[in-house]
């Protein structure tokens, strides 16, 4: 009954402790739509472009500068809450940088779903009054997947 007991308690304490880990290191998902936008995959990604839309990579230069979808501008959101749908008015992001006819075809993408900067550049470009506003939530890893150019 000792060892059952001494069992029992190693189980909860290494359950705990992996809730513990795991909550420290939660992630806010990404949504699965974005209001007044279109979410995308690589396939209309790379449609859109061809045809002429902006592909806008909203990660930081360093990032941009390692590897982006070819063609892609990089407009960076500065966040003040990485991974999380909040917004601060700390926040910055360049609209200047994109075009200015707002019925431009504009993809916003960043590092995938977990990463919400994607997201929130869409939201901002929308907010702003551009009419045409596609979102890849999966972004560059997806991109990568699918063999697609990137420089």
């Amino acid at each position: 009954m000792i060892a059952m007991n001494r069992l029992l308690q190693t189980l909860c304490a290494a359950s705990l402790f992996a809730f513990g880990a795991q909550a420290a290191y939660a992630v806010e998902e990404t949504p699965q739509s974005i209001p007044g936008g279109t979410m995308v995959d690589a396939a209309k990604v790379k449609e859109v472009a061809d045809k002429g839309g902006v592909v806008v990579d909203t990660r930081v230069a360093a990032e941009y500068a390692d590897k982006h979808i070819k063609g892609a501008i990089n407009v960076p959101y500065k966040e003040t809450f990485a991974k999380e749908s909040k917004l601060s008015p700390d926040d910055k992001f360049d609209m200047a940088k994109l075009p200015a006819d707002k019925n431009a075809n504009l993809v916003f993408y960043c590092n995938g779903s977990p990463c919400w900067k994607g997201y929130k550049g869409a939201a901002a470009a929308i907010k702003g009054g551009y009419k045409h506003v596609f979102w890849f939530r999966d972004g560059l890893p997806a991109w990568i997947n699918k063999g697609l150019p990137t420089e």
